[in-house]
C-alpha cells in the first residue's frame, strides 16, 4: 500500500475530505457548542489534541493489538487521552470546561477520531499518522470556530467575547462590537440557527468545488485527433 504524500494529507483534512463538511461526523459537539467563537474554539483545540495524540498511539501499538479486540483497545486509548485532555482543562480553564460541560469526554466517541483511528492510524507509520490526525482535527476546528464566529457574529452583534476564559486576564480587550445597540438574532445562537449556518458552508464548499471544476475543464488544452493515414491497396479503374 502506498502512503500518501504529507500534501495529500493536508488537503484532505482540510478541504477534500474534511471531517465537518464532507464526512458529515462529529455533529453532535459541532452543533451543540458552536454558538460562540470561544466554545467553538476550545472544543476545537481540545479536539485537535485528541486526534492528533490518538492518531500517533494508535500507530504505535498496531503491530501488537489483536484484531479480535483492536476496537476497544482504540476506544481505551481515546478515552484515556481525553480524560487527560478534561484534567487540563479543569486545572487552567475552570469556567469554559463547565460550559462546554459534556461535550469535554463525549470526545471520547466522537466518530472522527475513531474512524481516522481505525482507517488510516492503524495502517500507517508514526508520523503519517500523527500529520494526518493533526490536519483532520484541524480541519474539523475551522468549520467549527467558522460556525461559532458567525453565529455569536449574528446573534449578538460581536465577535470574540469572553476570550479571557481560555487565553486569560490578556485576552479581556479582545471583544470587537461589530453593531452598536443590537438587539440580538435568537436563532442564530439557538440550535436551529447551527442547521442553517452548517448547512450554508457546506453547500458553499460545494459550489466552490463546482467552480473550480468548471474552470479547469475550461483551460484543459483541447487535443486534436491524429491524423490518419489512409492506404489503398488494389488497382483503380
Amino acid at each position: 500500500m502506498s502512503n500518501p504524500s504529507y500534501r495529500e494529507l493536508s488537503a484532505n483534512g482540510l478541504w477534500k475530505n474534511n471531517p465537518a463538511l464532507v464526512q458529515l461526523l462529529g455533529l453532535c459537539p459541532l452543533l451543540g457548542v458552536s454558538n460562540s467563537t470561544v466554545n467553538a474554539l476550545g472544543l476545537g483545540l481540545a479536539t485537535i489534541l485528541v486526534l492528533g495524540s490518538s492518531s500517533m498511539a494508535v500507530s504505535l501499538v498496531r503491530g501488537v493489538v489483536n484484531t479480535a479486540v483492536r476496537l476497544p483497545v482504540f476506544v481505551m486509548i481515546i478515552a484515556a487521552l481525553t480524560t487527560c485532555i478534561e484534567l487540563l482543562m479543569q486545572a487552567f480553564t475552570y469556567e469554559l470546561y463547565q460550559i462546554l460541560g459534556i461535550f469535554i469526554p463525549l470526545i471520547t466517541t466522537n466518530c472522527v477520531i475513531l474512524g481516522r483511528a481505525d482507517g488510516f492510524a492503524a495502517r500507517h507509520s508514526l508520523l503519517l499518522a500523527g500529520f494526518d490526525g493533526l490536519m483532520m482535527g484541524l480541519g474539523f476546528a475551522v468549520v467549527l470556530v467558522m460556525l461559532g464566529g458567525v453565529r455569536e457574529m449574528f446573534g449578538t452583534g460581536g465577535l470574540f467575547a469572553n476570550m479571557h476564559l481560555l487565553f486569560g486576564p490578556a485576552a479581556t480587550d479582545w471583544h470587537i462590537a461589530l453593531i452598536d445597540d443590537y438587539k440580538g438574532f435568537l436563532l442564530a445562537i439557538l440550535p436551529p440557527g447551527a442547521f442553517i449556518v452548517l448547512g450554508l458552508l457546506i453547500a458553499a464548499k460545494n459550489r466552490i468545488d463546482e467552480h473550480r471544476a468548471e474552470r479547469s475543464r475550461t483551460f484543459q488544452p483541447q487535443t486534436s485527433s491524429p491524423s490518419r493515414r489512409v492506404r489503398v491497396t488494389g488497382v483503380i479503374e
